[in-house]
């Protein structure tokens, strides 16, 4: 398969510009801006993307690309910092302080350049930098501006060197995807060959390839990115696969049961009852970080012991996705910032005795689902709202009770039921419900009472990497108010959270 490296700069983006690679059909590797020519050469791209990033070029110490990998001759596109790195690193000049753009700007492109062949002659384009070019490197020229930016994209199209300011890889720029397919089809000459099958193939084999003869126990929870990773397993491992259903105490109302139909004939699932000692090990814990390794810690002790029982096994399969490994760390060298720990990245101890197969971690969740189609399985668990590995421990914001569980279990079950008979589950790519750590006075039957106020979540979203609020209609969220309100004795109170990611996240914790 042909392949584009994503150079990381730390732009919350980078993640995204892989992803429109992807849907191209060709596949995207994000590795650190550091790589060395000799690492680029060996896994032999057809193109480097350079992606943006929060620092000034200008700036001591700002992250940059080794200046050899311009003298390599395969193509290169630099996006925001991107193009700012190259030019510098090239004898270009960029100014600090000059001219800044924020949101859209109409940007003119030079469609003579294979950049920018086939698009109109105007184009709405999405900025977002303080810095500017303000003289062109040696053997460059312009093809592209904006009223504000005379140097809004430049190039070498002897050498095949972009930039552009702009972002291409995100919605708001109108033809951003017709600019990365040239790139990658007109510049690079890719082949599409990624798809789903091809992934089943290669990583079939890389799982074959790294545990042998050997078992695999595979986490399974019941969500779409286990359930997926357990049959693509199956496929490559077959009867070796131990699948195993950990329940936690900390799941939605009846979910043990419900996997255990979805699942257990295809699987040959095992269910643990952890519940006691899930909720033991969190009494009095309201910090969600320490929340998050708790329970990553516990789920390991689980599994170890799961091993010895079905064993011996030495490797341990899980869900882990690109977006987890996102907002955990900066998982590819580069300077992005950590978000939040995901359970299955941060929250993990630093010494295991199981290894670690992690089949899905290159994927989106989108790419998951598709995944899933390919392998077979049904429609209404690939499309499951996505659910946190810590379950409803972080959407109990404060401490973890048994009665606090099972009250935004009853929360939960009612918003699910109503969104799925008004026809919206499938129009928003996740709906939850938080239980907050306060009280608000209220008045039930003449008298007054001092409960729990819970809040509504319902996002739109194809990655999770961004996310806005579902516009729900008014009677709807009447209804799901009134009925946690009247149904599930210790809520008084319900609102409806209209943040959008960024800022929020889609979970609060």
């Amino acid at each position: 398969m042909d392949r584009v490296l994503v150079l990381d700069f730390g732009s919350q983006y980078n993640r995204l510009i892989a992803r429109r690679v992807r849907e191209q059909h060709v596949f995207s590797e994000i590795v650190p801006h550091r790589i060395t020519p000799d690492e680029i050469t060996r896994r032999t791209p057809c193109g480097l993307i350079l992606s943006g990033g929060p620092a000034s070029v200008s700036r001591p110490g700002a992250p940059l690309p080794d200046p050899a990998i311009y003298r390599l001759g395969i193509p290169i596109l630099g996006i925001c910092y991107g193009m700012q790195a190259t030019a510098q690193l090239l004898g270009g000049t960029v100014a600090s302080g000059g001219t800044r753009e924020y949101g859209h700007s109409d940007f003119a492109p030079d469609r003579s350049s294979l950049l920018f062949k086939g698009l109109k002659r105007s184009t709405r384009a999405w900025m977002s930098h303080g810095d500017s070019l303000a003289r062109l490197p040696r053997g460059f020229s312009v093809i592209g501006r904006t009223q504000a930016l005379p140097r809004a994209a430049i190039a070498d199209e002897r050498r095949r060197i972009y930039g552009v300011q702009f972002h291409p890889e995100v919605e708001h720029t109108d033809q951003g995807r017709k600019v990365l397919a040239n790139f990658l089809f007109r510049i690079c000459g890719c082949q599409p060959g990624w798809t789903m099958k091809s992934f089943i193939r290669v990583k079939t084999s890389e799982v074959r390839d790294l545990v042998g003869g050997e078992k695999v126990l595979c986490a399974v929870s019941g969500g779409v990115d286990s359930s997926v990773m357990a049959m693509l397993l199956r496929r490559a491992v077959g009867d070796r696969l131990v699948a195993v259903f950990v329940d936690n105490g900390l799941l939605r109302k009846g979910e043990a049961k419900e996997v255990m139909r979805a699942l257990g004939p295809r699987l040959n699932l095992h269910i643990i009852d952890a519940q006691a000692r899930f909720l033991r090990r969190l009494a009095g814990v309201a910090d969600p970080e320490r929340k998050r390794k708790i329970i990553g810690r516990e789920f390991i002790r689980v599994f170890e012991q799961a091993a010895e029982r079905w064993g011996p096994i030495r490797f341990l399969a899980q869900g882990t996705l690109y977006p987890d490994l996102v907002e955990s760390r900066s998982a590819y060298g580069g300077p992005s910032a950590t978000i939040k720990s995901h359970h299955n990245v941060g929250g993990l101890p630093r010494r295991m005795k199981l290894r670690l197969v992690e089949p899905l971690r290159e994927l989106f969740k989108d790419e998951v689902r598709a995944l899933g189609h390919e392998l077979g399985l049904p429609d209404r668990l690939i499309r499951r709202h996505p659910f946190p590995g810590p379950g409803l421990a972080v959407r109990i914001l404060g401490t973890v009770t048994p009665e606090r569980v099972r009250l935004l279990q009853e929360a939960d079950r009612i918003f699910t039921i109503e969104l799925r008979k008004a026809g919206l589950y499938d129009r928003v790519w996740q709906a939850l419900v938080v239980l907050l750590p306060v009280r608000s006075v209220g008045v039930m039957g003449d008298e007054r009472t001092y409960e729990n106020a819970a809040v509504l979540r319902a996002v739109t979203s194809t990655d999770a990497m961004t996310a806005d609020w579902a516009r729900l209609p008014d009677d709807f969220l009447s209804r799901v108010s009134s009925r946690i309100i009247n149904e599930v004795r210790g809520i008084n109170r319900v609102t409806y959270d209209i943040s959008s990611k960024p800022p929020a996240t889609i979970e609060w914790e």
